[in-house]
C-alpha cells in the first residue's frame, strides 16, 4: 500500500471512529435523512484529503417533497435537487440517480468524486475512487467519451481538478478530452468562466493551462491565448517566448483572481504588435492592444465589470511604472495619477512578476518596488497630492472663493492648482492654496 493510500485509509478509519466529524448543521441534515442518506462527491474527496470542502452534497432515497417536509428552509432546484438551508450551512440534497447508491455513483464524472460516506463513516466506493485519489489520478467513471458527452464542461473540469489536486489525467480520459475538446465551445460562458477562474487560481496553474492548451480546450473558448504561443522576444531582455513568459508571470503573483488574470494577459497584445527591424523584435503599443484584447475575452466569458476594469487597467499600465530613485517628486506624482493610486499595489506585484518571468536575472525586483512604495507613502504623509482629491481644498472651496456655480470652471481651477503644487509654485495647505487661487483669479480677500 502506497504512503498516500495509507494516509487516506488512516483518515477514513479515524472518521469511522469519530462517527465522521462534520459541521453540526451538515451532520443534522444527514441525521434527519438517515438511514438512507450519504455525503457524496467532492466533499467526500476533500474530507479524505484533509481539505475543507467548498460544498456539501447529500444523496438520498427521499423524494424532494419528503426532503422539503423534513426541513424548515429549503429551495427546490431542477433534476431532483433541493437546497437545504441549515444555519450557516448550505447542503444540496439530491435523489439517487438510479435504483441504488452504487448506480448513482457510477453516473458521476470522475472516480475520485464517485465516493459516498455514511454518517457513521462507512465508505461506499464502487469505482475505486480511493485508489485513484491515492495515486493522484483523474479518471472518468466508466466510458470517458460518454461522461463528457453528458456534460462537455467536464472536459475543462478534469483539467481544473488535476491542477487543484496536483493529479494527472488517466490516459483514456486524456484521449477522450482531446477528441471532444471542440464541444466545450457550446457550453454557457458563465460555466466556463467559473472553471477557468479556478484553474488560474490553482497551485498547478502552469501545467493546468499547458494541458488545456495541448488538449485543445483553450482553442474552444480562449483562442486569443494561443496567439502568444511560439512568439519569440528580444533575447537580451527575455529568455522565454511570450506564452511561457506569461505562464511564469502568472505563477509569480498571489492567488488573487484579478492579479492572476492580469499576469496571464499582460502581454496578450504582443503578437499583433510584433515588428522586426535591424535592431531586433519590437512590440510597440502592445499594452493598449493587450487591454482591448483582454477586455474582449473577459466580456465574452461574462466576467463582472469590476474584474474587467481592474484587469484591463493593469494590462494597459503594466509598462508605465517608473522605479528610478532619481525621478523628481513631480514625475512620481504624475505617474501615480496616471496609473491610479488604488492600483499601485497590484501594479507593483505585476511588475515584479513580469521581471521575474524574463528569466534574465538582474537582481531582486522586490527591492526597487519596495523603495518606490516607501517613497510614495512618505510623499503621501507630507500631503503631496497625487490627484485632485488629495488637494487641501475642494470644489466647494473653489465655488465660495471665486463665486462660481457648479460647472467645468471649478474642475479647471482644481486642475490648475494641482499643476501648481506639482511644479513647486504652491504649497498643499488650505490657506496658501486659497491665497494662490485669489492671486491667479485676482479675487480680493
Amino acid at each position: 500500500m502506497s504512503y498516500r493510500l495509507q494516509v487516506l485509509w488512516g483518515r477514513l478509519v479515524l472518521a469511522r471512529r469519530l462517527r465522521l466529524t462534520l459541521p453540526a448543521e451538515v451532520g443534522a441534515v444527514l441525521s434527519a435523512l438517515e438511514p438512507q442518506a450519504w455525503l457524496v462527491g467532492g466533499c467526500v474527496r476533500d474530507l479524505l484529503l484533509g481539505r475543507q470542502p467548498r460544498d456539501w452534497d447529500v444523496a438520498t432515497v427521499a423524494s424532494p417533497a419528503d426532503v422539503a417536509r423534513r426541513f424548515a428552509r429549503t429551495i427546490a432546484f431542477s433534476h431532483g435537487t433541493t437546497l437545504v438551508v441549515a444555519g450557516t450551512a448550505r447542503v444540496e440534497v439530491t435523489c439517487l440517480r438510479g435504483a441504488t447508491l452504487e448506480e448513482d455513483l457510477a453516473c458521476r464524472d470522475f472516480t475520485i468524486n464517485a465516493m459516498a460516506l455514511s454518517r457513521a463513516g462507512r465508505l461506499v466506493d464502487p469505482m475505486r475512487g480511493l485508489t485513484d485519489l491515492a495515486a493522484g489520478i483523474i479518471r472518468a467513471c466508466g466510458d470517458p467519451a460518454a461522461r463528457f458527452a453528458e456534460d462537455p464542461l467536464r472536459l475543462l473540469r478534469a483539467v481544473r481538478q488535476a491542477a487543484e489536486l496536483r493529479c494527472r489525467l488517466h490516459p483514456a480520459t486524456r484521449t477522450a478530452i482531446r477528441a471532444q475538446a471542440s464541444r466545450l465551445s457550446a457550453v454557457a460562458p458563465e460555466r466556463i468562466r467559473d472553471e477557468f477562474s479556478r484553474l488560474v487560481l490553482s497551485d498547478w496553474c502552469i501545467p493546468g493551462l499547458e494541458a488545456a492548451r495541448e488538449l485543445g480546450l483553450l482553442a474552444a473558448f480562449a483562442p486569443e491565448l494561443l496567439e502568444m504561443v511560439g512568439v519569440e522576444q528580444q533575447s537580451q531582455y527575455h529568455k522565454y517566448p511570450v506564452w511561457e513568459h506569461s505562464l511564469l508571470a502568472l505563477a509569480h503573483v498571489p492567488a488573487v483572481l484579478r492579479l492572476r488574470l492580469a499576469a496571464l494577459l499582460h502581454d496578450i497584445g504582443k503578437p499583433c504588435c510584433l515588428t522586426v527591424d535591424a535592431r531586433g523584435r519590437h512590440f510597440y503599443g502592445h499594452p493598449e492592444a493587450g487591454a482591448q484584447i483582454a477586455d474582449g475575452l473577459l466580456a465574452r466569458l461574462r466576467y463582472d465589470t469590476g474584474t474587467r476594469i481592474a484587469v484591463t487597467h493593469l494590462v494597459r499600465q503594466h509598462m508605465n511604472l517608473r522605479l528610478d530613485p532619481l525621478d523628481s517628486a513631480g514625475t512620481v506624482q504624475r505617474m501615480v495619477r496616471r496609473i491610479g493610486r488604488e492600483y499601485l499595489d497590484d501594479l507593483l506585484l505585476l511588475w515584479q512578476a513580469d521581471a521575474l518571468a524574463t528569466g534574465r536575472g538582474g537582481g531582486d525586483p522586490a527591492v526597487p518596488a519596495a523603495a518606490l512604495k516607501k517613497r510614495i507613502l512618505a510623499m503621501a504623509a507630507e500631503r503631496v497630492p497625487f490627484g485632485i482629491r488629495d488637494l487641501a481644498i475642494n470644489g466647494e472651496d473653489i465655488m465660495q472663493t471665486l463665486a462660481l456655480p457648479p460647472g467645468p470652471a471649478v474642475g479647471a481651477a482644481l486642475r490648475w492648482l494641482l499643476s501648481e503644487v506639482e511644479a513647486g509654485r504652491a504649497v498643499n495647505e488650505r490657506q496658501p492654496l486659497l491665497g494662490h487661487l485669489r492671486t491667479r483669479y485676482r479675487v480680493g480677500s
